[in-house]
């Protein structure tokens, strides 16, 4: 995968502060070795992890067990409920506490104090991961986050100050984000685009067409405005050529 401007979001949470200066410090050193861009944001106590990734949603984070307040394994359980592809690695003096991490379905484990080679194999596993799965993206909706893959979304629809997430399953999926972050979000080579001031269609999806309409493969009708039509047919074979 050519990361590009793509930049792993990564956590750090642990109540000791020198631990934290640490543990940046070698996640950086990977960072740089694999030509890998990262932006690390660093907590001191599970509350404020929880609090921040409601905010702004992280790849992987690395969460000690102990700690005051919201422990580290509660704070995992807030976490996985609200973001299911979140990466958590837990950091921990013992390794009493792994067979307790298979419930939250963390990445593994970190023993203190941190041996390079192994932050380094599990950021390797997790980007490796990343790089290998389908294009996708991580959307906010009213209950946390959830991850889309772009060959299950057959088109967003805007409607009233929400955008709704029509996938070929016949789910629907309502996102909190506004229309036109999604708009800013796809490009063309995503292969999605907007027919419809209402509307973004993922044109892999799309059966047939009119001048003034689409037909999804699952048989939902959206509607191409007048000034979208030639652009649109011009994108739609453009994307059959690239995909033949």
């Amino acid at each position: 995968m050519n990361w590009g401007e793509n930049m792993l979001k990564i956590g750090i949470c642990d109540d000791s502060k020198i631990f934290l200066i640490c543990a940046e410090k070698l996640i950086r050193k990977w960072s740089d070795e694999r030509r890998i861009p990262v932006k690390i944001y660093t907590f001191n106590n599970g509350d404020k992890l929880v609090a921040a990734n409601t905010e702004e949603r992280l790849d992987i984070i690395f969460l000690d067990i102990i700690m005051p307040l919201l422990n580290g394994m509660d704070a995992a359980r807030e976490l996985r409920q609200r973001d299911k592809s979140v990466k958590i690695i837990f950091l921990t003096s013992s390794p009493e506490f792994a067979l307790e991490s298979y419930e939250v379905k963390a990445q593994g484990y970190v023993l203190k104090p941190i041996a390079y080679d192994k932050l380094k194999e599990l950021l390797d596993e997790c980007a490796q991961s990343f790089a290998e799965e389908p294009k996708n993206m991580v959307i906010k909706t009213v209950t946390g986050y959830q991850k889309l893959y772009f060959h299950e979304i057959e088109y967003a629809e805007a409607q009233n100050k929400r955008v709704f997430f029509h996938l070929r399953s016949g789910n629907i999926i309502e996102s909190a984000e506004p229309f036109h972050s999604f708009e800013e979000r796809f490009s063309s080579q995503d292969g999605f685009f907007k027919c419809h001031r209402s509307y973004l269609v993922y044109l892999q999806n799309v059966d047939h067409f009119t001048a003034a309409e689409i037909t999804t493969k699952s048989g939902r009708n959206i509607p191409v405005s007048r000034g979208y039509a030639k652009a649109f047919k011009e994108a739609y074979f453009a994307q059959m050529f690239q995909d033949s």
